[in-house]
């Protein structure tokens, strides 16, 4: 087995070989966000997510997940596609808007596989060491151990930054027994800026550093099974599946690099496409357009219901009206009671 100091400098070449664009290593103290946390929940901001309070210290404390833990090997890679100006979609009432994120193929299969590739290498290296690969996958603390491995700073917005290359990025975990040598964490560089907070469609970022996930619109639209609550519809404009704003916003992606990952690429013009020819997809058609794709998640029912709410914000047009009242029979009352919704807002344009 190479010296440990030799094999930290391999992983991150390796890891770079692999198309990470950035590899660290940290420790497993997250006591203090731990604390944070708990704080987070005891105020119920997580929502409708009951599996954040589910796992309990699991997520905190990496060695009760993976008996053994020591060292965390966190790893970046860019998302960032060539695509319709996001600002051209938003202000157009009748397309619809998909976080850029999801506009490829999902990242959690190829994340996992180039992970288990890099864990595959460093036990070839290591010999037995014991390696366990996640990418949204377990309780894992991704943004302060990436923080903590020197992957960049948790800004105002709650997401992790990097100076030279923004936000646009997936992360992805080794847990590893490996006495690695730890990465330093990098300084925050938000400063004064608060454009992340003002630009948040439905206040979501309560206080620097501070996210309620209950106004979140990615949390509304990907997470929450039920009901949108209305008070945040109108609000959500034309955003259907997650909401990029505070990153949209942020100066530090202006730096950030457009991926040269084949499957972020867009697919099936998701990238601007049409609230009306959205509405009229049967689950068939939804099921086959969104192969692959993060959007599979949600489900069909709760994909129209995303959509019923962008159309009530839309114009008044006769094709709008026509694909709403398509759907006033919808078999779902989840969509049923957004279409009617819809529709209300319709008559008071």
């Amino acid at each position: 087995m190479q010296p440990v100091e030799s094999l930290a400098q391999s992983i991150k070449e390796w890891g770079r070989e692999l198309g990470f664009q950035k590899v660290g290593i940290a420790g497993v103290d997250l006591a203090a966000d731990e604390q944070r946390l708990a704080a987070w929940l005891a105020l119920g901001r997580h929502g409708t997510m009951q599996y954040m309070e589910r796992h309990g210290t699991r997520r905190t404390r990496p060695a009760e997940l993976i008996p053994g833990t020591i060292r965390v090997v966190s790893a970046r890679m860019d998302y960032r596609v060539e695509a319709t100006d996001p600002d051209v979609v938003l202000q157009d009432p009748l397309l619809g808007y998909v976080s850029r994120y999801a506009l490829g193929r999902d990242y959690h299969k190829m994340l996992r596989h180039r992970l288990a590739q890099l864990a595959g290498r460093i036990a070839a290296a290591a010999g037995t060491a014991g390696f366990r690969a996640f990418t949204d996958s377990a309780p894992v603390l991704e943004k302060a151990l990436a923080r903590n491995a020197g992957l960049g700073w948790i800004g105002k917005h709650t997401n992790l930054l990097d100076r030279h290359d923004g936000s646009w990025f997936f992360l992805g975990e080794i847990y590893t027994d490996l006495p690695l040598p730890i990465d330093a964490p990098v300084s925050s560089h938000c400063g004064s800026c608060t454009a992340c907070i003002d630009a948040c469609p439905t206040q979501a970022i309560v206080a620097p550093y501070e996210l309620d996930a209950r106004r979140c619109i990615s949390y509304l639209t990907i997470e929450h099974k039920g009901p949108i609550p209305q008070e945040f519809r109108a609000a959500m404009g034309n955003r259907i599946y997650g909401c990029d704003d505070c990153q949209l916003v942020c100066p530090w992606n202006r730096y950030a690099r457009v991926t040269a990952e084949p499957d972020f690429r867009t697919r099936h013009g998701l990238d601007a496409p049409s609230l009306v020819e959205l509405f009229r997809w049967s689950e068939e058609q939804f099921l086959a357009l969104t192969a692959g794709s993060a959007i599979r998640r949600i489900g069909y029912e709760r994909w129209l219901r995303n959509v019923a709410v962008a159309l009530g914000n839309a114009p008044a047009t006769p094709a709008v009206i026509a694909a709403l009242e398509s759907r006033v029979d919808d078999p779902s009352e989840l969509v049923r009671e957004h279409v009617r919704w819809a529709l209300r807002a319709q008559r008071r344009c």
